[in-house]
């Protein structure tokens, strides 16, 4: 799995990123007092939003494109090495209790799998026959989507998997942070968010790692909006795993039924737990089994039950 790239040519390919790019006028920065660098660095940051909301039309056109499939029992996964694969295993670990999706649902590859999330494993970013394989491993349809991550836009792994999914027929995203980069062009939507050069040379984790980050909330938040998830502003499908969602759960059901506590109560144990359905046991003066059957005839979207029940 190690690369047999020439380094001389690696280097100059490195050169050529914006990402990589070394500025001068930070040379000295480690001599400078803690407050100055934490300024500098709050200033890097402050440009990131800017940039992420200059490809907004890109990154709505590729969340209509993975909701449209979605919604016909497709997967949204992730796929990347180090930082970038990182932050798509943790975007996707977050859906289920957010969402109440199922883990298979929204799924995080990273180069040289779990070991990964801690450790370095060597040259598997390198590696496109490993992203060909873990893709395999999922059985990939025509209803899926795989989002390649890389900052420098040039990962093997992650070019590797968008190639691979879309020679599926899965539609494919490229979220890359340089400009003509190899993994847009390799993708059915690509999204390049141009962050300029890091703090520290070369350290993508930083400005790179947060647009990832911001990008990736979209996609998933944005989806799962489009999928009925939400109700206005309020996370209906929240799964209730613990103490503190569980009274968050009864706290959506508060705000979106304007209900006392005795009958949010009452609501949520006919709705066997489900914020979703107790909310429309309220709303519509329903039973627990209507609002289920109903909530299963709109596809989960909690308006079109209401407005059938009505």
């Amino acid at each position: 799995m190690t690369s047999t790239s020439d380094p001389r040519d690696l280097r100059s390919e490195l050169d050529s990123l914006t990402t990589e790019a070394f500025r001068p006028e930070l040379a000295e920065i480690d001599q400078l007092p803690t407050l100055d660098i934490a300024r500098l660095m709050n200033g890097e940051d402050a440009s990131v939003a800017a940039a992420v909301a200059s490809r907004l039309p890109q990154i709505a056109a590729a969340i209509d494109a993975i909701a449209e499939r979605m919604a016909q029992g497709g997967r949204l996964v992730y796929a990347g090495a180090g930082t970038a694969g990182r932050l798509g295993v943790l975007d996707a670990s977050e859906c289920p209790p957010t969402f109440n999706t199922d883990p298979s649902q929204v799924v995080g590859l990273i180069a040289g799998g779990p070991e990964a999330l801690v450790t370095s494993v060597e040259g598997a970013e390198d590696s496109r026959e490993l992203a060909r394989a873990d893709l395999d491993a999922l059985a990939l349809d025509a209803t899926d989507t795989v989002v390649g991550i890389s900052a420098s836009g040039r990962t093997p792994y992650a070019i590797g998997a968008v190639e691979h999914a879309r020679a599926q027929g899965a539609l494919t995203v490229g979220l890359a942070c340089n400009p003509a980069s190899a993994l847009a062009a390799a993708a059915d939507h690509g999204i390049e968010i141009v962050v300029g050069p890091e703090l520290l040379t070369g350290s993508t984790r930083l400005k790179a790692g947060t647009a990832q980050k911001l990008v990736l909330n979209m996609l998933s938040t944005i989806t799962m909006i489009r999928l009925g998830k939400t109700y206005g502003n309020l996370m209906v499908d929240v799964r209730a795993s613990n103490d503190k969602l569980r009274a968050r759960s009864r706290r959506i059901v508060a705000l979106a039924t304007g209900a006392d506590d005795a009958d949010i109560e009452r609501a949520l144990t006919a709705a066997g737990g489900e914020v979703k359905t107790a909310i429309l046991v309220l709303l519509a003066s329903l039973d627990g089994a209507t609002a289920t059957r109903l909530l299963e005839e709109s596809g989960g979207h909690l308006r079109a039950a209401l407005a059938s029940a009505t």
